[in-house]
C-alpha cells in the first residue's frame, strides 16, 4: 500500500527513522561465531525484507517500531479555557505517561501551573498515533499553545536547557492562513522529530565524540489575530561566537523558512500582522526597543 503522505511530510517522516536508526548500536553477538574456520555466513536479504512490514507499507498491521533519536513530550495550555478543552488521547493508544521531573521554583510559578503534559513518545508509530487523535491548531482556542519538547526539558525559559538560548520565531496573519497552520506545525514537528533542524547529534565532532543538540523544542500559539511558530534552541550567539554557535543557529532559521515552511529563500514576509523569520536570545526578548539583537533570514 502506497503512503498517502505528501512528499516533505513522507521525506521528513523517513528522516525522523533514519535518524533513528543511526544511534541504534549493532549486535555484539554474530553468526560467525558458529562458522567452521574460513566458512562464509550467507544472509538472504530478500528473504529478511519480505518479512518486514512497516507503518509506511502496512499502516494496520504492520511489525517494526521505529525508534526515535530522542523521546519527545508533547504539552499544552488554554489560558482562555482553564483545562475545559484539552486535546483527547486515547488512554488504550498509549501507556500512561509517568509524572515528570519537578522543575526549578521559578519554572513552576505562575503559566507553570496550568500547563498540561498530554503524553511522551518514542517511536515514529506513536507520533502519527499522537498527531492523529488531537486537536490541530487551526481548530484549537484562541490564546491556547502546543509544546513539542525534548522528553525531560519544561517549554519554559529557566530550564536548564532553554536558559542560555533563544528561539526563532515567525507571525502568520489568522484570516490568511488558517487553511495553512496546521500544515505548517505538521512539518515543523516532522523536523524537529526527525533532528533535522540540526542534524548535529546524529554526527560526531570528528573525534568520535557525538556533539549535543543546538535545538531544545517547538511550539505553535492561536491568537486572536494571528498564529506564531517557533524553535527553541539551546545556547544563542555570543560576542565572541569562537565556536561557531552563530553559523548554526542561521542554519536552522533558514532550514525552518525554507524546507519546513515553504518560503523562497529570499521572500519578504513581513506586514500587517506578520514578521519576518527572526531569532532572538531569551534574554534579548526581555529588552524592548532596538536594543535586541535580531538575526532575521
Amino acid at each position: 500500500m502506497a503512503s498517502t503522505l505528501s512528499g516533505p511530510a513522507l521525506q521528513a517522516s523517513r528522516a525522523a527513522l533514519s535518524a533513528a536508526l543511526a544511534d541504534q548500536p549493532e549486535s555484539t553477538t554474530t553468526a560467525e561465531e558458529s562458522l567452521e574456520p574460513g566458512e562464509i555466513q550467507e544472509v538472504d536479504m530478500q528473504a529478511q525484507a519480505v518479512g518486514i512490514r512497516t507503518v509506511f507499507s502496512v499502516p494496520t498491521n504492520f511489525n517494526v517500531k521505529h525508534p526515535l533519536f530522542s523521546p519527545w513530550t508533547l504539552w499544552f495550555d488554554s489560558p482562555a479555557t482553564k483545562g475545559r478543552n484539552l486535546p483527547q488521547t486515547p488512554v488504550s493508544a498509549f501507556p500512561q505517561t509517568p509524572v515528570p521531573h519537578t522543575p526549578g521554583v521559578a519554572a513552576a510559578q505562575g503559566w507553570m501551573e496550568d500547563i498540561t503534559r498530554v503524553i511522551s513518545f518514542d517511536s515514529v508509530v506513536q507520533f502519527w498515533g499522537l498527531y492523529n487523535n488531537i486537536i490541530p491548531p487551526s481548530q484549537l482556542p484562541q490564546k491556547a499553545n502546543y509544546y513539542l519538547f525534548k522528553e525531560g526539558i519544561i517549554p519554559a525559559w529557566e530550564d536548564e536547557a532553554n536558559k542560555n538560548g533563544g528561539k526563532w520565531s515567525i507571525q502568520l496573519p489568522r484570516d490568511k492562513n488558517r487553511n495553512n497552520i496546521d500544515q505548517m506545525w505538521l512539518y515543523t514537528m516532522l523536523a524537529a522529530i526527525g533532528e533535522t533542524f540540526d542534524p548535529s547529534p546524529v554526527q560526531s565532532d570528528g573525534t568520535g565524540t557525538p556533539v549535543t543538540s543546538l535545538f531544545t523544542g517547538v511550539f505553535v500559539s492561536t491568537r486572536p489575530q494571528f498564529y506564531r511558530l517557533s524553535i527553541w534552541t539551546r545556547l544563542a550567539p555570543s560576542a565572541t561566537d569562537v565556536h561557531g554557535i552563530r553559523k548554526r543557529i542561521v542554519g536552522v532559521g533558514k532550514h525552518f523558512k525554507t524546507s519546513v515552511l515553504g518560503f523562497s529563500a529570499g521572500q519578504k514576509l513581513g506586514g500587517p500582522l506578520a514578521t519576518e523569520v527572526v531569532f532572538l536570545s531569551h534574554k534579548d526578548s526581555e529588552k524592548k526597543g532596538k536594543s535586541a539583537k535580531k538575526i532575521v533570514v
